[in-house]
């Protein structure tokens, strides 16, 4: 039976697609070739993968949808044109759009649309406009709770219906990255190394770290404590409830430059929290263990964004992830015996031992967690596995020959 809320994932590769099937998500998201905010950061599809895309969407029976939601040149619109058909030839759920020109030629071969956050809709009069285009409308990251419930109360009684006959939903981030620029729209890459964040070629530049100089007497000094754009990430896990409360009904996890360990870990407790809302077992002990969770993948750190009303943002005091575990490649899948429910794989470096903590990932597999109880190399029970060693353990699910195993170790964070 299909829930009342949806829980969109991101997927940037196969991998992530199946793990974030895997985990419990209703519809995925994901860009082709170079028309999308991640082209330069992610392992973008091409319009050769939308047929399979969207099989495996129906297969799932989770909706697909495709970003192209670029700022867009008169030498893009062929392209475009030619993305937006493929897509509606291959059977993929919708675009989600922010320039004009894809919306307009997406209405006028029937293709159904979202409107991205790249268009900052941040009232009602607009999602009003957007409404002859689109049944979903993703709000502006910077409006608060209070807003977004005022702008769902107002499609109700202003009956606003998308062009389905239905009334428009509301979509916002619930967690992932979140960019200094007011709903992404940045100039400081463009201007530093002529690489436009408007079209998907960040090269995030506000994730560094500078030094500010006295232009009277040139004295030169390091921001301390604080890399002054790189904000943290957010995360609304533990105000689910309130979100939902506000009229929301699409909640999206940023992510598609992210592993497949990020997506599935993500998905399982945004998942988890929304069946909690639903079913009236939503707490605040289960949300710190959901927040424990989502601290083990990649994270500059958690704050709530400024659904709260928060009207500073975060910054983060250190460079790369605080996540408190992190992956180490062990070894490559070879076969998977399935009456025994064992998978064989070629120890490719380090070494695994019996109480390891390992994931397994693959275009098909998706990813799988475990504990390692039992280890056999060449038919025989060992505590150890090392470099060059075939071996064999139990997993939970059917691996595939070139899936990757990994170990997962606690981080030391100071």
């Amino acid at each position: 039976m299909k829930r009342s809320i949806e829980l969109m994932a991101p997927a940037g590769s196969y991998e992530a697609l199946m793990a974030a099937i895997k985990a419990g998500c209703d519809s995925v998201y994901f860009g082709v070739e170079q028309l999308n905010m991640r082209a330069r950061s992610s392992n973008n599809f091409t319009i050769d993968d939308l047929k399979k895309i969207a099989a495996i969407g129906k297969e799932h029976a989770i909706k697909t949808y495709l970003t192209l939601n670029t700022i867009l040149y008169d030498h893009d619109i062929a392209l475009m044109k030619r993305i937006v058909s493929t897509a509606k030839e291959s059977g993929v759920s919708a675009i989600i759009a922010a320039d004009h020109a894809v919306m307009n030629y997406a209405r006028a071969i029937g293709m159904e649309i979202h409107i991205s956050t790249q268009a900052n809709v941040s009232n009602i009069d607009t999602v009003e406009f957007y409404a002859n285009y689109a049944d979903v409308v993703v709000l502006a990251r910077e409006l608060s709770l209070k807003q977004v419930a005022d702008i769902s109360r107002e499609i109700e009684r202003r009956n606003i219906k998308g062009p389905s006959g239905n009334l428009v939903e509301l979509e916002i981030f619930a967690h992932g990255a979140l960019c200094m620029a007011v709903s992404g729209k940045c100039y400081l890459s463009l201007h530093s190394n002529f690489a436009s964040a408007n079209r998907g070629a960040c090269i995030q530049n506000c994730r560094r770290s500078y030094i500010v100089t006295d232009q009277q007497d040139g004295v030169e000094f390091e921001v301390d404590n604080e890399f002054i754009m790189s904000a943290k990430d957010l995360c609304t896990i533990d105000f689910i409830d309130q979100i939902l409360d506000a009229g929301v009904k699409v909640l999206k996890i940023e992510g598609r430059g992210r592993s497949v360990d990020y997506v599935y870990t993500t998905i399982s407790c945004y998942n988890e929290a929304i069946q909690a809302y639903l079913d009236g077992s939503y707490t605040a002990e289960k949300c710190a263990v959901w927040k424990e969770e989502l601290s083990t993948v990649f994270n500059r750190g958690f704050w709530d964004g400024y659904y709260l009303g928060r009207t500073m943002g975060e910054w983060n005091n250190e460079n790369g992830s605080k996540s408190t575990k992190r992956k180490e490649y062990l070894a490559k899948g070879v076969k998977y015996f399935e009456q025994a429910g064992v998978g064989e794989f070629k120890c490719e470096a380090h070494s695994l031992q019996v109480g390891d903590e390992v994931i397994i990932t693959g275009p098909t597999t998706g990813y799988i967690q475990t504990i390692v109880h039992e280890i056999r190399v060449d038919g025989s029970l060992t505590n150890r596995a090392q470099r060059g060693d075939l071996f064999t353990l139990k997993v939970p699910d059917k691996i595939r020959p070139s899936d990757k195993l990994y170990k997962l170790i606690p981080e030391k964070l100071s």
